[in-house]
């Protein structure tokens, strides 16, 4: 099906271009969402008397993308949640989550602008990018931890998800070695 874009959309085009996609593409995202017209004579006509109306409505939503930006570029979020000892969430961190995070903190983002191809299953710091506008892309870090206290860790540069063993003189697993040692030994003189 051949359109007339109606504001940049991804690899497909930007405002004014006439370009063909796929009929379910149109009909079930661009048309809907008001991204586009379909390429017929009176649409043509009618878009190129509001084209600069278009153009301006579509700069305005740039500098106001722009604007929340500047304050996001780079910004950490925390998120507290349940996690098995080997990182593994026991649920799932979602872009409706993010999304909330960042509204506790003030800033007005919509789900469908967090990219966010799979949920974050695990503990650590994940890297999250938000489409604000088809020109406007940030990417903000998204702290998932068990605790506030393992949160700042991770922030650090700390991996939280790594156990690490600490063999003590004194431990069981320390004297258990030592009698396996004097056992080879007698096995050895025999």
């Amino acid at each position: 099906m051949k359109v007339i874009l109606l504001e940049r959309v991804g690899r497909t085009g930007a405002i004014g271009d006439e370009v063909v996609v796929k009929d379910g593409f149109a009909r079930n995202f661009l048309l809907p969402q008001g991204k586009a017209l379909r390429a017929t004579e009176a649409n043509r006509a009618k878009f190129a008397s509001e084209r600069a109306n278009i153009e301006q409505r579509n700069e305005e939503r740039r500098r106001s993308a722009t604007g929340i930006a500047e304050g996001l570029n780079g910004k950490a979020i925390t998120l507290i949640r349940q996690a098995a000892e080997t990182g593994q969430l026991y649920g799932s961190v979602a872009a409706r989550d993010i999304v909330e995070a960042l509204a506790s903190d003030g800033y007005t983002v919509q789900r469908s602008q967090v990219d966010l191809t799979d949920p974050i299953k695990s503990v650590g710091l994940h890297t999250v990018a938000l489409n604000l506008h088809p020109e406007v892309a940030v990417s903000i870090t998204v702290n998932v931890a068990r605790s506030d206290d393992e949160a700042v860790r991770q922030a650090a540069g700390e991996d939280v998800t790594i156990t690490q063993f600490e063999v003590d003189e004194d431990s069981d697993f320390a004297a258990g070695q030592a009698d396996a040692a004097s056992d080879d030994r007698f096995d050895d003189a025999v």
